[in-house]
């Protein structure tokens, strides 16, 4: 009697046991199938906050967009503020400045040829005073001819040299043979014997003269 009895305690607690599990395990399926109440009044609270905003970023074309979201506008952009325009500064005038005085590349060259300018206006007059005067003189006027050139370059160079001796000369320019030829003379004398004194003088200094006679 004690083992049957002991036997039938313990497949009672076993079918207790059964029974207490799968009542438990009814009521957690229950509990996950049906909702919460609490949970349902939170989301019917946050439900038109939810629709507004739906409601304001609402795209029309939406459907047309399927699986792919529609992309956001560009954000228009602000246009830079023109740059005031700067006043272009007009550079002042420069003032000319003062030249300085040509300096003379030849100074002795120069003085030379102021003397000789000296001498034609000397032998011209004394040409004039000579011309003027008949008494004594045969007719005609004798020169002292220092030599003929080609080019105006060479007589003056000769003119020059009977200057730094002491006798003034005059350049006359004259055709021969269809070519200019540049005559440095000394005169005119009245009387032959001058000139031929003159001329002795030149031919001892080293320089080739000749007589020439010219009417008067």
């Amino acid at each position: 009697m004690d083992k049957q009895q002991r036997g039938g305690t313990i497949l009672g607690f076993i079918l207790g046991l059964i029974v207490g599990l799968g009542v438990a395990l009814g009521v957690a399926v229950y509990v996950t199938k049906v909702p919460v109440p609490f949970l349902n009044k939170g989301e019917s609270r946050n439900t038109p906050a939810a629709e507004s905003e739906r409601n304001r970023n609402w795209d029309p074309n939406s459907p047309l967009y399927g699986s792919t979201p529609a992309r956001p506008a560009p954000a228009a952009t602000p246009e830079a503020p023109a740059a005031p325009a700067t006043a272009t500064a007009t550079p002042p005038a420069a003032s000319p400045t003062t030249q300085p005085p040509a300096v003379a590349a030849d100074p002795l060259g120069d003085l030379a040829k102021a003397q000789l300018k000296a001498a034609d206006a000397k032998a011209a007059a004394a040409a004039k005073a000579a011309t003027a005067s008949a008494g004594g003189s045969d007719g005609f006027s004798y020169f002292v001819q220092a030599g003929a050139f080609r080019t105006q370059a060479d007589a003056d160079a000769q003119r020059a040299k009977l200057a730094m001796l002491g006798w003034e000369a005059r350049i006359s320019e004259r055709e021969q043979n269809g070519r200019p030829v540049f005559r440095v003379r000394v005169g005119p004398f009245d009387k032959r014997g001058d000139a031929e004194q003159l001329k002795q003088k030149l031919d001892g200094a080293g320089v080739d003269a000749a007589l020439v006679r010219v009417q008067q």
